[in-house]
């Protein structure tokens, strides 16, 4: 047991109080010296009262934990008994002390031995080490957020590269679908094209022979009546292939010119005959203005054509009978517009809006009397902006509607020399040999049938295998070949066809339901001259035989 003093009982004397005194009185470091077994203060220096906010006076006598955050709970009134009993000295580095701030207190404690040098006490030093700790801990977390920001950003990498790919395989089936869509679509158009030519041209075998009634002498109204019907509803139905096929072209931007300096006014005067037989079965008054003087594009005459036509066909289709279309074209300023304006149905507010979109259409009756799969003027609006113009639409519901298509003029071409005057007697065509080659034995027969009306000798094949054979036996002038057929197929059969000596003067033209650009390119790498689409124009069949028919090297 020990004194007041600090001594030991029975011992020898030991001022506790005053050794500490002597060497912690003035240190810049707080202080504190406690007794070993009931940690009561017997002595503290200036630097611990500031520490703790309190009065030397205040702790004097009182236990350590009263001097200390957390009392009793704080860290190092633990380690006070074990360094008393044992003499070694202990650390306790940055506690953290909960207070407002946080507050980190570093503590180290050692025995002071006595005069029998047993130990008579225990020192305490702490170190107020907030602002390091805090410091330290900033640096720590910053660190942990740099390693986790580094996992992060290693599993966004991961998750990037994950996503890369699956877009890349994504961007691989959609090409692949995309593929697959266009080669159906091309095999659709084939399929439904190849009938519409033995329909067509039976349709001009009738016309012709209306023509020839051997017990009356006059053409036979009902024969050319049918005839007549026939032609307008296959033109309606080819339009229709034509249009799902151009669906593949405006989506995927393969829309193509072939931009020449034209005369715009032939072109729209060409679209008023094509939509003129449509317009007169549903009995509209159609009022055509051109201009005397003409009116100079950069333009694709064909697609500038399918603009007007498809502009005057929407007219036609949605107005009801006996209605008023008009088509103006004029220059006003540097632009040549077009209108179409109709007294038909018109089109609604909550539509116009999104009336160039591709597949709308407006609200139809049942029997859906207009027709149409919505994408007519979707083309309008694609191949106008290909042409560096504009459309506009504007109409009233239940008043008809205008559609306005300006596009820029140009120069007219520098003038050309006068040709010579041509004959004017026109020797007598020589019959040609023409060979055609179809599996479709409709097509063929009334082919055949047809250029045997104009005096041309005709032999016909229906397998790609057998056409070499059949061309150097019968040495034709000119081939109306198939691309689809079985055996070889057409690209194949040209380049067969072209091998041979004896038949390169043989003018070959692809008559086919493939229409794409990509089998037009083919057909011409494989060494066609022309390329008709089915079910074709029986008037460019007849073109073409007289330019042969023409030609020096026949």
């Amino acid at each position: 047991m020990r004194d007041e003093k600090g001594a030991a009982a029975g011992g020898s004397t030991f001022e506790f109080p005053q050794l500490c005194r002597y060497f912690s009185e003035l240190s810049p470091q707080p202080m504190v010296a406690v007794e070993g077994t009931t940690h009561i203060v017997r002595y503290l220096n200036e630097a611990f009262a500031r520490l703790v906010g309190k009065k030397r006076t205040e702790l004097i006598g009182r236990p350590f934990a009263e001097a200390v955050p957390e009392g009793a709970n704080n860290g190092c009134v633990a380690l006070l008994d074990r360094v008393y009993r044992t003499g070694t000295p202990e650390n306790l580095a940055e506690q953290q002390h909960a207070q407002t701030p946080p507050t980190y207190w570093s503590y180290v404690v050692w025995a002071i031995l006595g005069l029998d040098d047993h130990p008579a006490g225990v020192i305490i030093q702490v170190t107020d080490v907030t602002q390091t700790a805090t410091f330290r801990r900033q640096v720590t977390d910053m660190n942990q957020a740099l390693v986790l920001s580094s996992v992060r950003q290693h599993e966004l990498t991961e998750t990037a590269e994950k996503l890369n790919a699956s877009l890349k395989a994504s961007e691989v089936a959609f090409a692949e679908l995309n593929r697959r869509k266009d080669e159906f679509l091309a095999m659709l158009s084939h399929e439904l094209r190849s009938p519409l030519a033995p329909i067509l041209n039976a349709a001009l075998l009738l016309r012709l022979h209306s023509n020839r009634n051997p017990l009356q002498g006059i053409e036979n109204p009902i024969l050319q009546q049918s005839a007549g019907i026939i032609e307008r509803q296959v033109g309606q139905l080819a339009r229709i292939v034509d249009d799902l096929l151009e669906v593949s072209r405006i989506t995927t931007g393969r829309i193509q010119l072939r931009q020449e300096r034209i005369a715009a006014g032939v072109v729209v005067e060409h679209a008023v005959a094509t939509v003129r037989s449509l317009i007169d079965q549903r009995k509209h008054e159609l009022t055509v203005s051109l201009p005397t003087d003409a009116i100079w594009l950069d333009a694709d005459a064909a697609r500038l054509e399918q603009v007007v036509v498809n502009l005057l066909t929407n007219a036609a289709k949605y107005t009801d009978a006996g209605g008023h279309i008009w088509v103006t074209f004029q220059q006003e300023g540097d632009a040549a517009v077009l209108r179409v304006r109709d007294t038909g149905v018109g089109i609604a507010p909550e539509v116009l809006p999104r009336i160039f979109d591709l597949f709308t259409q407006a609200e139809r009756s049942l029997d859906r009397s207009q027709g149409g799969l919505g994408i007519g003027l979707a083309l309008v609006q694609r191949l106008v902006e290909m042409h560096r113009g504009t459309v506009e639409a504007s109409s009233t519901l239940g008043q008809g509607s205008e559609f306005v298509v300006r596009l820029p003029v140009v120069l007219p071409p520098e003038t050309q020399p006068l040709a010579p005057p041509a004959e004017t007697t026109q020797p007598m065509r020589p019959c040609l040999r023409v060979l055609m080659v179809d599996d479709n034995v409709d097509t063929v027969t009334t082919l055949a049938m047809l250029v045997k009306e104009f005096g041309h000798e005709v032999r016909t094949a229906h397998d790609g295998s057998a056409v070499l054979e059949a061309a150097l036996d019968f040495r034709p002038n000119m081939v109306l070949l198939d691309i689809g057929l079985p055996g070889l197929n057409g690209f194949e059969v040209a380049k067969q066809l072209r091998q041979q000596p004896a038949l390169q003067n043989a003018v070959l033209v692809a008559m086919t339901g493939y229409g794409r650009e990509v089998d037009h390119q083919r057909s011409q790498e494989a060494g066609f001259d022309h390329y008709l689409v089915k079910p074709g124009d029986f008037g460019k069949v007849l073109q073409i035989l007289a330019a042969v028919s023409a030609s020096p090297s026949r």
